[in-house]
């Protein structure tokens, strides 16, 4: 078996782990065999003061098929 890894980011105006929930959904739309995912960095948008969204960058691993 061998794995590879692409990085993604995720945006919410929710929290971090829905910023992550975000990438994971969206990238399986066109990745097969997703296996697991790391949280990498965390960041944010502040409007007016406070917090307006969330990103999270993610790299997602996931498995290659044989050819």
């Amino acid at each position: 078996m061998v794995q590879k890894v692409t990085e993604v980011v995720g945006v919410s105006s929710e929290g971090f782990a829905k910023a992550a929930e975000n990438a994971v959904a969206t990238a399986a739309k066109t990745v097969r065999n997703i296996k697991w995912f790391r949280a990498t960095e965390f960041e944010g948008i502040v409007e007016k003061q406070k917090i307006a969204h969330y990103r999270t960058t993610v790299r997602i691993y996931f498995d290659l098929e044989d050819a």
